[in-house]
């Protein structure tokens, strides 16, 4: 049984396996991304935060996913490409994946057993967002709607934790 975010690993856009322990004591957004979908301009906002507090501790995983009307339907390739050019991403991203249904990622499976949403244990549309403690836990799901940097206030609060911890 997998009781931690730390458990899991995932491939990178490039292909390499990527353990989720690499993030241990960070704060971490994982999120579903599409290109071609209307909340597709979350990546500025996400690209924000993560200029903003990387160097406190926030890593951003983006998780590209086409479940949801096609609206990834490029390779590794053409989504890292897409990314960069288009809104300056240069958080990590990682292989297009499935977050519902039988074929969904683990680290899918897992976060929406501990954080359901408006319909259950799903994924409802491209742009969810799960925030992850620095200890690893989960601790809040955000709908696709919600803004990126409507997270600040939790987000600075579980950095401030972590920043307390450093200095004691």
């Amino acid at each position: 049984m997998t009781n931690s975010f730390y458990d899991f690993t995932a491939r990178d856009i490039k292909g390499s396996e990527v353990s989720m322990a690499d993030y241990r004591g960070k704060t971490v957004i994982v999120v579903n991304t599409a290109s071609k979908c209307g909340f597709t301009p979350q990546y500025t906002e996400l690209q924000k935060l993560y200029d903003e507090y990387k160097d406190r501790g926030l890593e951003i995983l983006g998780f590209p996913c086409n479940q949801f009307a096609h609206q990834e339907p490029g390779d590794g390739e053409a989504i890292s490409q897409f990314c960069s050019i288009n809104f300056g991403v240069s958080f990590p991203l990682f292989e297009k994946i499935d977050v519902n249904g039988s074929t969904a990622h683990p680290i899918f499976q897992y976060l929406t057993k501990a954080l359901p949403g408006s319909i259950g244990k799903r994924v409802k549309w491209n742009f969810t967002k799960f925030l992850i403690g620095p200890d690893g836990t989960p601790v809040k799901r955000f709908a696709p709607a919600d803004s990126p940097l409507s997270m600040k206030p939790l987000i600075e609060e579980l950095l401030a934790k972590n920043d307390s911890k450093a200095v004691s």
